[in-house]
């Protein structure tokens, strides 16, 4: 993570406080862990409440330590830390209603502010001030929430309704009825949403023909209760090494996440995608269709047999560990991308031809499942898709074909920074 709290707190008693260890809690749970940036966003601001830092937790400094915003930057016209805040809060109210119902602290981030504030369990929750109301003759503008407080506004007078006319009844009632009518008229969907630098990374497949989705389907042998041996290749299903029924109905947490990330991508833009496992796909289908294959191709057994990346490919070395090969390494690059501790991880992702003509394949594959994971959430995030399409260009408003390597940096289990380590064109 770049430019988090982490790495410029001096807060030293991070480790022991448990407001600290509930924030991490909070980022590996499910509920954040697929966010990079919410979790970022989340660490930044309980970093500055630890160390009593409120001027470092306002939305121009969030914009620019979270967000990667220009100093002095407009934030009226850059909603982007309002937004992610009510995202955030959301999430949070989820985690602490679900696996987090047994903690003994709370945190929330109360609205129309930025610093977390802790509780106990059994402390009431913190409520934000109500709105001013103001007389209708008053000029001044509204204030913010931070503005407000309960003596203000109960020494505050109210005007008294006035009787409302009929003619402004009657006016109500024929708005009511032409807004009905148009909604009959135009459906009642909801517009499409603006246009995202995502959109340029997935365009191909938004056609009227979903696409297919194959995710890993690795074949184990085994059972959960005497342990379960995953089987490198179906050759090997009968071999006394892997005693048992196969079992093919597994598949990485990190697949599934990112089925998820993908179905919200698919939402916004009113396109369907066609879910299969990796062994139920069949070459008459699979040549007719656009394909985004998720997980790695040892697992993965179509991504084995379909038309796959040509200059990157996951080896293992000796002691069974992957690695990323590059078979064509470009000036400055080197031969392959080897993990340097628990925390490194690479994946591989590329979008290039598909079988036939006006095809197109996408392809998510970590060295993990938890690099498989940021993979797809990198082509998910407006700010990495632009960094592609600066480097790859356009044709037709779609990224030209590519494949690139992932360098990924993990806490915990949890993607929180993907950077290219390389690209090439196709």
């Amino acid at each position: 993570m770049s430019g988090t709290a982490v790495s410029h707190s001096s807060y030293g008693g991070k480790i022991t406080d448990p407001r600290w260890t509930l924030a991490q809690r909070v980022v590996a749970s499910p509920h954040l862990n697929s966010s990079p940036k919410l979790c970022e966003f989340f660490l930044y601001v309980v970093d500055c409440c630890l160390r009593d830092a409120p001027e470092e937790a306002t939305e121009q400094q969030i914009g620019v330590h979270v967000f990667h915003r220009i100093p002095g930057y407009n934030s009226s016209d850059d909603s982007i830390v309002r937004s992610q805040a009510r995202l955030l809060r959301l999430k949070l109210a989820a985690y602490f209603a679900n696996e987090g119902s047994n903690e003994d602290l709370i945190v929330e981030i109360p609205k129309g502010h930025y610093l977390p504030v802790f509780r106990a369990t059994n402390q009431s929750p913190h409520v934000s001030p109500p709105p001013i109301v103001l007389p209708e003759t008053s000029t001044l503008s509204d204030p913010s929430p931070t503005d407000i407080s309960p003596e203000i506004e109960a020494a505050t007078p109210i005007k008294p309704l006035r009787k409302t006319p009929w003619r402004s009844i009657a006016a109500s009632i024929v708005c009511l009825f032409l807004g009905g009518l148009a909604g009959l008229t135009l459906g009642w969907r909801l517009p499409f949403p603006a246009h995202s630098e995502v959109d340029s990374f997935w365009k191909p497949f938004f056609g009227s023909n979903p696409p297919l989705v194959i995710y890993s389907n690795p074949l184990f042998k085994g059972t959960p209760y005497t342990g379960l041996k995953l089987v490198p290749k179906a050759a090997l299903a009968d071999s006394p090494a892997y005693p048992g029924i196969p079992d093919e109905t597994y598949t990485g947490t990190g697949e599934a996440t990112a089925i998820y990330d993908l179905a919200k991508v698919f939402d916004l833009h009113h396109a369907d995608f066609t879910l299969k496992r990796s062994r139920l796909v069949t070459w008459d289908e699979a040549k007719l269709r656009d394909l985004v294959f998720v997980g790695a191709p040892s697992q993965n057994g179509a991504l084995q047999e379909l038309p796959s990346t040509a200059d990157f490919a996951i080896d293992l070395d000796g002691n069974n560990k992957g690695y990323i090969v590059n078979r064509h390494p470009h000036s400055g690059e080197p031969a392959s991308f080897t993990p340097s501790g628990p925390n490194d991880e690479y994946a591989i992702i590329a979008s290039i031809p598909g079988i036939q003509v006006n095809r197109r394949v996408a392809i998510f594959t970590g060295l993990t499942t938890n690099g498989t994971q940021a993979a797809v959430e990198f082509a998910c995030n407006p700010e990495s898709v632009r960094i592609l399409k600066d480097r790859v260009g356009l044709s037709n408003g779609a990224l030209k074909p590519f494949e690139a390597v992932l360098h990924i940096k993990l806490s915990g289990g949890v993607p929180l920074q993907a950077d290219l380590a390389a690209l090439h064109s196709r």
